[in-house]
């Protein structure tokens, strides 16, 4: 394996245990709340103290690397990591797992912003592009085939073994990370900011249509993967009537669509440049969501799966390349950057699951109206792109 491929397969790696850290233990709920001594729905609060604590992590962590350095602050961050999972598996109160659940988000919100950060420090354009759409198809892989671990693990190990492997993924990325990459970030290019100019610097960067148009375009549709995860369960399970073994096997065929179209895209726009084939990614997208909708009332498997598939398809196309042209023009911000777009993508990740059970529809309905509106949204936003990146283009 080439220094370059054993790079872009750590900063996957780095990407994608945060997912993962979360979705393996979502068939475990029902045991760990019996071993916890807690309600079953009081199982979400470990989902939202780490969706809470990640994204405002987030913001932390890209000016502190971009004034620090991408090395401190990613060991450090998986070495908290590890420990806040090595916490979780000894777990035996629901404080305690809340507890080691914020301190997980709290280590590998670093890991997850720094591997996009690292990124940009490395590559430049055509390479940028490839090296996110790695990156971006371990993040959707992880929540595809996670789940399906977990089951198997919590069946034949018991749930503790789930935390006793993420620790032990922190631990080899931490390995990894000390043997192959040395700081990315140059002296001379660090940037000394306060507190205050980084509000600042986040605002501006919100305030610049080359960063918003995109970010949010691309953050729209991350959170209608997440709200397609969410709606998953009670749409195959209780609706269809399949176990959650058969779930937890969908959700992994689902990644072989995501990890095409992410590998695909590239290549597309080097032929016809990122912005008209993110269009394209967006119609696509739209059109899984429409199909949603209009087939939710006498939906079987194949309809299902025919919507979910174009949406994914859209996303998996979108993801990598909306990144790199969200990123590309600020180099010199990379972390900062980075950040605010990481922040975004959870926000919006966290509020499409909460409109999941908030929408008083069924919840196939639900699900076609929120992927309808994420990829119409995305479609607007990249198509803005678009308009005002002409007048450069000429």
């Amino acid at each position: 394996m080439s220094t370059s491929t054993r790079t872009l397969v750590l900063l996957s790696g780095l990407a994608a245990v945060g997912t993962l850290s979360t979705t393996i233990i979502l068939p475990s709920f029902p045991a760990m709340a019996a071993s916890l001594n807690a309600a079953p729905a009081d199982m979400a609060l470990t989902l939202s103290s780490f969706f809470l604590v990640f994204a405002v992590g987030q913001l932390l962590v890209g000016p502190l690397s971009d004034r620090y350095g991408r090395r401190p602050l990613i060991l450090g961050g998986l070495t908290l990591f590890v420990l806040g999972s090595l916490l979780g598996a000894g777990a035996t109160d629901l404080s305690t797992m809340v507890a080691a659940r914020v301190i997980q988000a709290a280590g590998v919100c670093a890991a997850s912003v720094l591997a996009r950060a690292v990124a940009r420090d490395l590559y430049d354009g055509p390479l940028l592009a490839k090296a996110l759409a790695f990156i971006m198809v371990a993040m959707a892989a992880a929540p595809g085939f996670s789940p399906l671990i977990g089951s198997l693990i919590d069946s034949q190990f018991g749930w503790r073994t789930s935390f006793v492997l993420v620790a032990a993924a922190g631990s080899a990325l931490i390995l990894s990370y000390s043997l192959l990459l040395d700081e990315t970030r140059a002296p001379s290019a660090r940037l000394k900011m306060t507190v205050a100019g980084t509000a600042k610097a986040y605002m501006q960067l919100l305030g610049d249509r080359r960063f918003a148009l995109p970010a949010l375009s691309v953050s729209l549709v991350i959170g209608g993967l997440y709200a397609f995860f969410a709606s998953a369960p009670t749409i195959m399970i209780r609706g269809m009537g399949y176990s959650s073994l058969q779930l937890g096997l969908f959700f992994a065929a689902t990644v072989l669509v995501v990890f095409s179209a992410g590998i695909l895209a590239p290549r597309l726009a080097q032929r016809w440049g990122a912005i008209p084939v993110v269009i394209i990614g967006s119609l696509l997208a739209l059109s899984g969501g429409v199909s949603q909708v209009l087939l939710h009332e006498s939906q079987d498997l194949l309809q299902f799966s025919l919507a979910i598939c174009l949406f994914l398809a859209g996303m998996g196309v979108i993801n990598p390349l909306g990144t790199a042209v969200t990123l590309q023009p600020f180099a010199e911000q990379a972390g900062l950057a980075s950040s605010l777009l990481g922040f975004l993508q959870m926000t919006v990740a966290a509020i499409g699951t909460g409109l999941v059970s908030a929408v008083a529809q069924p919840p196939s309905l639900t699900l076609g109206l929120l992927l309808s509106a994420a990829a119409l949204c995305s479609l607007g936003g990249f198509l803005l792109c678009s308009a005002h990146s002409e007048p450069q283009m000429a």
